[in-house]
């Protein structure tokens, strides 16, 4: 008889947490959200980028001890809401700044890893464009500087690669690297031009805050930089931050001062819809602890004001992220803070209607 009571008891708690995660996803819904096709290959590290309708996610890192680039490229069809695994990046390589611009996806710095010694991030210069059409890569004019977890946005065919980390002056091979064999690295506030027409380059006026692993977004002719890490290249030595500046590439000044984010944070992923831009996910780290997030935040510059959202599911960093029509999708992720040693990433492929909810203006 106790053991038909105990499995009793053990069929209602069954029935009871089916009931609460049925509660929760009805909950999630309501606010807004759904779960779209899956990611195929789960990781950190990837960023996205859209274009004629279609999210494309690329990079990809494989966990410690190793890290290694994938150079993975997928697209998301939301009109078959299905992913097609594309070639590889030409280079494969990770903390790449992606943006697109008129149904093509650009590609600038990053890191690989190193040709020999201890495993490490190796910042480099390259510039590649991508067109989905063909499927196929096409190498541009470097940049003028070798840097990784910089971001990218374009105002008027022009596109704008700030911030990102590069190793400390006296680098002995120009790598980054943690433990015995470290060499420090700092986060930049380089501001580097490039004009698509005339495939040159041309510096402007760096970031105030020098920072790495932001947000970097344009709105009406101005670019936004938001969060990221300040200091080195690794979230165990650096610091999130909450800072919002803008840039005027018309006048090639930063100017206004921002509301900050709510959540101060590294490793975001966003997207741009009618005038605001919108971020979610990333990390911190302190010496005391580690996290990730699950915020979905959104800055209307007009109004210099920040909107909170229903948050992820899951909070995760590394995320790729893009808006294709009223939708914010954020697609796979580390459900770890990066660096911990441990490979935990999520498949997870998170959509938002955002024409649903009052979110921004």
């Amino acid at each position: 008889m106790g053991q038909r009571n105990a499995c009793s008891l053990y069929v209602l708690r069954g029935v009871c947490l089916l009931a609460v995660f049925a509660m929760a996803a009805s909950a999630y819904a309501q606010q807004g959200w759904k779960q779209a096709a899956p990611f195929p290959a789960p990781i950190e590290e990837l960023q996205g980028a859209t274009a004629n309708g279609k999210l494309y996610v690329f990079a990809g890192l494989t966990a410690l001890p190793q890290w290694r680039p994938t150079g993975y490229v997928y697209e998301y069809d939301p009109a078959t809401n299905q992913w097609t695994r594309k070639k590889p990046m030409a280079l494969p390589a990770h903390h790449v700044a992606f943006v697109g611009y008129k149904g093509k996806i650009y590609a600038f710095g990053g890191f690989v890893a190193p040709k020999s010694g201890p495993f490490g991030w190796k910042p480099i210069n390259n510039s590649w464009e991508y067109d989905p059409a063909t499927d196929t890569w096409k190498a541009l004019a470097p940049m003028p500087s070798k840097r990784g977890a910089g971001a990218a946005a374009v105002v008027n065919g022009k596109i704008y690669v700030i911030g990102g980390v590069e190793p400390a002056p006296g680098s002995k091979d120009g790598v980054i690297r943690l433990g015995l064999d470290a060499w420090p690295s700092y986060a930049v506030g380089t501001n580097e031009e490039y004009d698509i027409a005339t495939n040159t380059w041309r510096e402007r006026s760096p970031m105030p805050t020098a920072r790495n692993h932001l947000a970097v977004a344009a709105v009406d002719g101005k670019i936004y930089a938001i969060g990221g890490r300040i200091g080195s290249a690794f979230s165990i030595t650096a610091s999130p931050t909450d800072i919002v500046e803008e840039y005027n590439p018309a006048t090639n000044m930063w100017g206004n001062v921002m509301a900050r984010m709510p959540t101060p944070s590294s490793g975001l992923a966003w997207g741009v819809y009618k005038g605001c831009i919108y971020v979610s996910g990333g990390e911190m780290q302190t010496w005391q602890m580690t996290g990730v997030f699950r915020f979905v935040e959104a800055f209307d510059p007009a109004l210099n004001e920040w909107f909170v959202l229903p948050s992820l599911a899951k909070a995760r960093a590394g995320m790729a992220g893009g808006i294709i029509g009223d939708e914010l999708h954020l697609v796979s992720g580390d459900l770890q803070s990066a660096g911990t040693g441990i490979s935990q990433s999520s498949a997870e492929h998170d959509v938002l209607n955002l024409s649903q909810g009052q979110y921004c203006r």
